[in-house]
């Protein structure tokens, strides 16, 4: 299995390169990990105590935000040096104030591995909920350095979990992964009965999810944005958050379902001028957020597009239903913890399974899948017009959310021990 595993990393990186010379994210991937060894000695001082995090990309640094800003505040010692497999977590967070370092992530080679620990010498190592790379995770076993991941989710389908004739080998491969983290603060009881279900229990916390800590925050010091409350004018607000081009169809399809004064505001996965010129092509009654000092009309129109990264999370203030994009993909929904702190009963595709805290809020009928049109026109209309029932779902958000913060604190506690013993 291993060798399996070799191949295709290789394949993967070889894969990337081919695509680099047609793809700006994928030169970004190649060009940033450049001679990557020297870049380290350059750069890294001596007799430093490192805590390395890890994050996969934006969605999970994000995840983690609240818990590398405490290390850092409360262990001021150690440098933290952060790294990134994605582009667009990387080239968005290089200059992270609270970081001393932050690189891309070699590939998983065993050298690679080898190297880079050697060179980063970390004190503990985290990863933030996802990112299982075998030759890192066994080069910090064979090391002793505690190594923990956090704001983990595991599901029954995953790979750890195959125990049958075909899939055994996969999944004794992926469980000789998991044996190498000291500790694994999980979201939830589900996950850790099925960690048990497989043998691992002495080394798993259930903490929650750190996400919940970082809206919390967010909620508490969010940026007032004069130009999107000029553009209202006091209107109420649909946001639309991390849109794909399935979820702006739904949008544009189930939009005339609100009352006439009601607005949009759309703020697109990714902003690189086709898929701008796209939305805009859909949504003819539309003005872009860069465009809102220079035009006189803006005010007047329906719709808004947000054509920059990084405002999301306090747009979600001037809102009063959301809408996360995704949920038509396959890899499922963004983050819903980011509309819901704020009160916001949310509207997403159906794909959202794999994630705890979405189950939990459709569960309690407090965020609403929908697969047509129909059903898109339906819920919103409901939610626009029904006022007795939005105020219980937005009292119950409130609530809820304040009733998962904690997990950032626990995990804390943990790594206080492991570095001051």
């Amino acid at each position: 299995m291993l060798f399996l595993y070799n191949l295709l990393i290789r394949i993967f990186g070889a894969a990337i390169f081919i695509s680099s010379f047609f793809k700006a994210k994928a030169r970004h991937w190649i060009s940033g990990r450049w001679n990557w060894r020297a870049n380290l000695r350059l750069k890294l001082k001596k007799n430093e105590q490192r805590i390395w995090i890890h994050c996969a990309s934006l969605g999970e640094f994000e995840q983690g935000r609240n818990l590398i800003e405490e290390l850092k505040l409360r262990y001021p010692s150690y440098k933290i040096l952060l790294t990134f497999n994605s582009p667009s977590g990387y080239e968005i967070r290089k200059d992270y104030q609270y970081a001393d370092y932050v690189f891309y992530l070699p590939l998983d080679t065993e050298a690679n591995a080898l190297d880079f620990i050697q060179l980063i010498d970390p004190s503990l190592a985290i990863f933030i909920k996802y990112e299982f790379w075998y030759h890192y995770l066994v080069t910090l076993k064979q090391k002793n350095i505690p190594t923990i991941i956090v704001s983990a989710a595991f599901r029954e389908e995953q790979p750890f979990f195959h125990n049958d004739f075909y899939n055994k080998r996969v999944g004794d491969f992926f469980r000789e992964m998991l044996q190498c983290f000291t500790m694994i603060f999980v979201q939830d009881q589900g996950s850790k009965a099925l960690l048990g279900s497989i043998g691992i229990r002495n080394n798993v916390i259930v903490a929650g999810d750190t996400r919940y800590d970082r809206v919390l925050t967010i909620l508490a010091n969010r940026t007032p944005l004069s130009l999107i409350e000029a553009f209202l004018q006091g209107a109420p607000a649909l946001i639309a958050g991390s849109t794909w081009q399935n979820d702006e169809r739904i949008l544009w399809e189930s939009f005339g379902s609100l009352p006439a004064d009601w607005k949009l505001i759309i703020a697109p996965h990714e902003i690189d001028k086709d898929r701008i010129y796209e939305i805009q092509t859909l949504f003819d009654d539309s003005v872009l957020y860069s465009e809102l000092l220079h035009r006189d009309d803006s005010r007047n129109k329906r719709v808004l597009i947000i054509d920059n990264i990084g405002m999301l999370s306090s747009l979600y203030a001037y809102g009063k239903i959301a809408f996360v994009g995704g949920g038509y993909q396959k890899g499922g929904i963004h983050n819903i913890l980011e509309p819901a702190v704020f009160g916001l009963p949310t509207v997403f595709g159906p794909v959202y399974q794999k994630f705890v805290e979405a189950n939990i809020l459709v569960h309690k009928r407090l965020c609403f899948p929908v697969d047509t049109i129909r059903e898109a026109q339906s819920v919103l209309a409901k939610l626009s017009t029904d006022e007795a029932n939005y105020q219980l779902i937005h009292n119950a958000l409130f609530a809820f959310m304040q009733e998962q913060a904690g997990a950032t604190d626990k995990i804390l506690a943990y790594v206080l021990k492991l570095l001051y013993t």
